[in-house]
């Protein structure tokens, strides 16, 4: 699709200019039914593919959205996997987010209190541009957990493009969401790889 975009198939591509898809114009997109089926987040005017959910990852978040209802009793609206509306050129969709409960909210929230995103092959992107993205809408604190290392990193107080505070967490720690202060969730409990993958 992209080489038929840049130049004919076969022949080489010619250096053009790609133009960025804002949230609005991915939002029609979407309402006319043209990704149906697919899996798809728009970081930064881009399409992305999301990774298909193996069993770690499926259990992580299915375990973690469980914590965050249980605990503050209903108090906050947990969003696993729904569209974020970062800016006019993000929207991504991270594997989990706590927002404040907004009964006269009729559109996918702009502010979070807590975003998770459960990390396999998506390490890369979930440590670049995603959490660039996470900071530049000013989410309080943002997690990555890495299945493969067994960790949570935590990030808090987001300046500009980054977080000016970064803990990496493991078995024995807790995890305490600044801004949810009924949880606590110990790191050990979360489904992770437990032997070779």
């Amino acid at each position: 699709m992209l080489e038929f975009m840049l130049g004919l198939p076969g022949l080489p591509a010619r250096p053009r200019r790609v133009r960025p898809l804002s949230r609005y114009e991915y939002a029609h997109m979407v309402e006319f039914g043209w990704f149906a089926n697919q899996q798809i987040e728009l970081l930064r005017g881009t399409l992305v593919d999301m990774n298909s959910h193996r069993w770690p990852h499926a259990a992580a978040i299915e375990f973690l959205t469980e914590q965050l209802i249980l605990q503050p009793v209903g108090r906050y609206s947990v969003r696993p996997q729904m569209p974020f509306f970062a800016d006019d050129w993000s929207e991504p969709a991270p594997d989990l987010a706590v927002a404040e409960k907004d009964p006269m909210l009729r559109d996918h929230p702009s502010e979070l209190l807590l975003v998770i995103e459960v990390a396999d092959e998506s390490l890369a992107i979930d440590r670049g541009p995603k959490l660039t993205i996470y900071a530049e809408a000013g989410v309080p604190e943002y997690w990555i957990l890495d299945l493969a290392h067994r960790t949570v990193e935590v990030y808090t107080q987001p300046v500009n493009s980054r977080y000016a505070n970064v803990q990496v967490l493991r078995d024995g720690d807790v995890l305490r969401p600044t801004l949810l202060p009924d949880v606590a969730i110990r790191v050990a409990d979360i489904p992770r790889y437990t032997g070779t993958r």
